[in-house]
C-alpha cells in the first residue's frame, strides 16, 4: 500500500473514531438538546459532499471515512429532527 493511502486511512480512522463518542452518547440518551440543527445539517451536507468527492476521485480512504461519518451524522440529524421538537413542548 502506498504511503499516501496509509496516511489517508489512518487520518480517516482517527477522525471517524473521534466522532463515535458523541454519536454513541446521543444514541443512548436521545438527548439532542445540546445539538445545533443548523450545525448538524451543514455538517451532514458537507460530509455527503466529501463522500461524493471521494467517489469521483476513487479515493477510498475519503470514501470509507465519509460513508461511516455520514451514516452517524445522518442518524443524529434525524434524531435531532425527531426528538428535538418533543423537548421544546
Amino acid at each position: 500500500m502506498p504511503l499516501h493511502d496509509l496516511i489517508g486511512y489512518l487520518a480517516a480512522t482517527l477522525t471517524t473514531c473521534s466522532f463515535l463518542p458523541q454519536a454513541l452518547h446521543t444514541f443512548r440518551t436521545r438527548d439532542v438538546s445540546g445539538i445545533s440543527l443548523v450545525m448538524y445539517g451543514t455538517f451532514t451536507l458537507g460530509v455527503a459532499l466529501w463522500l461524493a468527492y471521494g467517489v469521483a476521485l476513487a479515493a477510498w480512504p475519503i470514501v470509507a471515512a465519509n460513508a461511516v461519518t455520514l451514516a452517524l451524522s445522518g442518524a443524529i440529524l434525524v434524531m435531532k429532527l425527531r426528538y428535538g421538537a418533543r423537548r421544546k413542548g
